[in-house]
């Protein structure tokens, strides 16, 4: 569960939660922590070596209805989608970074770099639509939507780096 948690989709506000992430401090160096909401412990944000994670948007609760589950994707699948075209009109196109790889790579039990290991840790596990370096900015963003299984909830994450967002390298048998 994320701080987001109930709230409607709002795409204006999730510009505006994107353009706050791209002003906001970023750590250099140190490890990877997770942000919890003081009082409910949901998850709010994610800081590590030179990014920041944070959650736009939660989808409700919807049950054990396959076709419900089907519903909550497209229309997840659809707000992402919204997201990207206005960001695409701000930044122009993006690039698509796979995270499935790091995934392959973790389950592998080999080593995944820390803002890939950030966002599986908190089941962010759509591929990532990218853009970056942003002029005058020198930050690369990018957004998802996903879920670690059926049962979960959509969550549409943002993510915003001072170093170039790249997928790591597959497993050699891939």
């Amino acid at each position: 569960m994320t701080a987001r948690t109930g709230e409607p989709f709002d795409p204006a506000r999730a510009v505006a939660d994107v353009e706050a992430l791209l002003a906001a401090p970023l750590p250099a160096t140190g490890p990877t922590a997770a942000e919890g909401d003081p009082d409910t412990g949901e998850w709010r944000a994610t800081t590590g070596e030179g990014f920041r994670i944070v959650p736009l948007w939660e989808s409700p609760d919807e049950g054990d209805d396959e076709d419900d589950e089907d519903a909550v994707e497209e229309a997840a699948e659809a707000r992402l989608a919204a997201l990207v075209a206005e960001l695409e009109t701000r930044w122009g196109p993006h690039h698509a970074v796979a995270v499935h790889v790091a995934l392959l790579l973790r389950q592998e039990g080999a080593s995944v770099p820390p803002l890939f290991a950030a966002l599986l840790d908190e089941d962010c596990y759509g591929d990532l639509a990218v853009w970056g370096p942003l002029p005058g900015r020198g930050r690369h963003v990018g957004v998802s939507v996903g879920r670690s299984d059926g049962d979960a909830p959509m969550v549409l994450a943002a993510v915003v780096s001072d170093r170039p967002i790249t997928a790591p390298p597959p497993p050699a048998w891939l």
